[in-house]
């Protein structure tokens, strides 16, 4: 009898990890706890995803916003710099905008505009055309944003980023001043020390902004990227991909997972005798149809992963061999004609026509795309995510 099921991804309940928790028993117990009790086998090339937040908990990476504070006051020592394309997000950035408040005397925030980098809109873009703005040229001041576009509370939080950021800043005792504009260089007119808050484009950013004369620019991957105090750190992102845990304390981006990933594969194959692929995940990379947010806030989908997860598929369009190499079949002929095909497909098929239409996005991140989509970010409980199948074709 052929298989009737493909791809099947399922969310894994598992208790609620503390810093000092063995985590790779843990999620090795809870992945078969869960086969045991659900009737279903542990495979060859299952994968196995664990949320990056819990690796970080049980790893205790976090970070007060003292520590921070303590950071930026050692790496920006005049008390005065630029804040570079911040997001907007209370989970994500306030509570790191507020340990640079803290240590700080006065900060220019220069926020881009319609939007972010990850897609949260600060203006709507046919409002930017009424009022004949050209956001890839015209600089605002804060007072003729206001002029132009009044309050513009976000779509999903209702909050008003401007004025939350600014109360945020002074709360913590600096001076702030907003700037709206798109190039980079344009913080340079108002201070030569500037602190790169994008994430995917940090590099460019950084390179543009020295070449144009920054004295001391930085990124906020290079902040808290060493223990401050016996903090937590994480040497290649800083506090790139950190969330709020408390009102004074980040969770980090998880660090040094290699270990976790195989030491959880090796478990498995001591337990079963299968040989499983594992992957740390954190934001999946996808755009939301509505809001249009790009949900990819950490700087990678996957800090660590083994060794079979390397790569990009290597897959066919069934649709195109069927309406183009077999039209003129149908019914077990055509069934046969494209599973032959498939069997003796090239081991790289980048560039034929076959290839149209599918993703040739790397595996990691389409898995965990997959992961953060099963897991939720709410009160699922399955920090857990087993893919079973997805390494398989129409052949298997």
């Amino acid at each position: 009898m052929s298989r009737a099921v493909g791809t099947v991804s399922r969310g894994v309940r598992a208790p609620i990890i503390r810093e000092g928790d063995d985590l790779a028993n843990i999620v090795v117990s809870s992945v078969l706890d869960a086969a045991k009790n659900e009737n279903f086998p542990i495979n060859d090339k299952d994968v196995i995803g664990v949320t990056e937040a819990v690796v970080a908990r049980a790893q205790g990476n976090y970070a007060t916003v003292d520590a921070i504070a303590a950071d930026i006051k050692a790496k920006f020592p005049s008390g005065e710099f630029g804040v570079l394309f911040p997001i907007m997000s209370r989970n994500r950035f306030a509570i790191c905008l507020r340990g640079f408040a803290r240590g700080a005397k006065k900060i220019y925030i220069m926020m881009s505009y319609p939007s972010d980098e990850v897609g949260n809109h600060l203006v709507d873009l046919d409002l930017l055309d009424e009022k004949g703005v050209n956001p890839w040229t015209d600089v605002l001041s804060e007072a003729k944003y206001r002029e132009l576009f009044g309050s513009n509370p976000h779509t999903f939080t209702g909050v008003d980023y401007v004025e939350y950021y600014k109360s945020l800043c002074q709360e913590e005792g600096a001076e702030v001043e907003f700037v709206f504009a798109n190039a980079p260089r344009t913080i340079l007119n108002y201070t030569k020390n500037v602190l790169a808050c994008d994430i995917h484009t940090r590099a460019r950013t950084k390179r543009l902004l020295k070449a144009a004369g920054g004295e001391i620019v930085l990124g906020m991957d290079e902040i808290m990227s060493a223990s401050v105090n016996g903090s937590g750190y994480n040497a290649d992102y800083g506090l790139l991909g950190s969330n709020k845990a408390t009102e004074e304390t980040v969770k980090l981006f998880p660090r040094d997972c290699e270990h976790f990933v195989t030491e959880v594969q090796a478990r498995v194959m001591q337990a079963t005798g299968k040989h499983v692929e594992v992957m740390v995940y954190g934001d999946g990379a996808f755009k939301d149809p509505v809001g249009k947010i790009w949900e990819l806030a950490d700087p990678v989908v996957s800090p660590a992963f083994t060794d079979g997860l390397v790569g990009t598929p290597n897959e066919v369009k069934l649709k195109y061999l069927a309406d183009n190499n077999f039209a003129n079949l149908k019914g077990d002929e055509l069934k046969e004609a494209i599973s032959k095909f498939i069997k003796n497909k090239p081991a790289a098929l980048k560039g034929s026509m076959e290839t149209q239409g599918t993703t040739p996005r790397r595996i990691t991140d389409l898995l965990g795309s997959l992961c953060d989509l099963t897991t939720g970010s709410g009160d699922k409980g399955t920090p857990i995510v087993l893919i079973q199948g997805y390494f398989d074709n129409y052949t298997d």
